[in-house]
């Protein structure tokens, strides 16, 4: 069963820089699509930044030029490292992961699909809170 586990969220002001680390365990068949995602209660979750298998990253207009997706995969580890932090950003931070692979039509595509609001294993969260 794949396991992960957020952590780095904190509370600062506008601005601010903060980097959330995701450590990912239990994955038999690296490497899995990857991805952050972000709710602010009563509001639906969100996509933040995804990272294909293949390293291709994808960011959501909102938060390009800020937030860079990393992985470490000597230490299995999923990181956001958030810059220019703002108000608006404030939300529980979660981590997803999927293996590689869709159905497309009739096809069986053996890619990332990008933002999955399905997504097979998700972690518990951790709060970012940007004071202004």
């Amino acid at each position: 069963q794949v396991h992960l586990v957020e952590t780095g969220g904190d509370r600062v002001q506008t601005g601010g820089s903060l980097r959330l680390s995701c450590a990912v365990s239990g994955v038999r068949n690296p490497p899995y699509c990857m991805a952050w995602f972000r709710q602010v209660p009563g509001k639906e979750r969100e996509p933040v930044a995804a990272l294909d298998t293949d390293g291709t990253t994808t960011y959501v207009t909102s938060v390009k030029g800020r937030f860079t997706i990393s992985h470490d995969i000597a230490k299995n580890t999923l990181y956001l490292e958030m810059n220019g932090l703002k108000p608006e950003d404030t939300a529980m931070y979660s981590c997803a992961a999927d293996p590689p692979g869709y159905y497309s039509g009739g096809d069986y595509i053996m890619e990332c699909f990008g933002f999955r609001y399905d997504s097979k294993f998700w972690g518990q969260g951790t709060q970012v809170t940007v004071s202004s």
